[in-house]
């Protein structure tokens, strides 16, 4: 398996410690048994069209299909977690448990600009083959010119960083703004499972899954290509790609999302399969 450094790639000061400490080994993922080709291509296709629309529920609010969903793999937090693993920790701040991640909250302040975006996450807990219901989601990403809140440059910000706890059908949705793409890394959303709310603000070290969210390409091309906020995404985006970035390069499948909209706001949305 491979080490994967998830974000600038100038960013190497950091030190052995800490990217042992952050960096976790990439999973296989695996399909249970009996997944057609033709439900494989459908649940993994990305799709742009001129009008947004909503998501449907691929998982029952008590039960899944056993053998329809595949296990996400484990993938690095990087150096910007957010979640008390390096620097400060949001999970523990008064606010963090919301649906609208664009403006700073607490004693924070400033609001991210970008185009609009609804993240839906569907959770389902592959040991009990059931939607998972009261699971906490953390979820951060980048602005719309590659920055981190709570680090660096947007050290005096938190935007861009929430939990939501899943519903009955193991759903948790966001309203954020579309990530940029920064130099050396795919465009993508970093996020942890907690089994509950309670585990995930006491100290944010027990996730029970923390991967990233991979956009689809099209959808990418789209916003940074009309949109002059995303103007550095352009750029690097041409310079990489799924197959040569070094967290998605082994294998995207059960992390590619499927996005749906237009250049005034995109509907992402990832079944994430949570297993061990």
């Amino acid at each position: 398996m491979t080490s994967h450094d998830d974000d600038h790639p100038h960013e190497h000061d950091l030190g052995l410690t800490h990217d042992l400490k952050v960096m976790t080994r990439r999973r296989m993922f695996i399909l249970a048994g009996g997944v057609g080709a033709a439900s494989l291509a459908a649940a993994c296709a990305s799709s742009v069209t001129g009008t947004p629309t909503s998501t449907s529920a691929t998982a029952s609010a008590t039960a899944v299909a056993a053998g329809s969903v595949a296990q996400v793999p484990a993938e690095t937090a990087g150096p910007y977690p957010g979640d008390g693993s390096n620097g400060p920790n949001i999970l523990i701040q008064n606010g963090v448990v919301r649906k609208d991640l664009r403006k700073s909250f607490g004693d924070y302040t400033g609001t991210a600009d970008g185009v609009d975006m609804q993240l839906t996450m569907k959770l389902v807990d592959l040991n009990t083959k059931a939607a998972g219901k009261g699971m906490a989601v953390y979820v951060w990403h980048c602005t719309a010119d590659g920055e981190y809140s709570l680090y660096r440059n947007a050290a005096e910000a938190n935007y861009l960083r929430g939990v939501q706890v899943a519903g009955a059908d193991g759903t948790v949705t966001f309203t954020s703004i579309f990530p940029g793409c920064y130099s050396g890394r795919w465009p993508h959303i970093h996020f942890e499972v907690y089994d509950s709310l309670e585990a995930a603000v006491v100290a944010g070290s027990d996730a029970r899954l923390t991967s990233q969210i991979a956009l689809p390409e099209d959808a990418c091309k789209r916003i940074y290509d009309n949109d002059s906020r995303y103007s550095s995404s352009i750029r690097n985006l041409e310079s990489t790609s799924l197959s040569s970035d070094n967290v998605f390069g082994d294998g995207w499948t059960a992390e590619l999302a499927t996005a749906t909209g237009s250049t005034s706001k995109m509907n992402v949305s990832l079944t994430v399969g949570v297993g061990d």
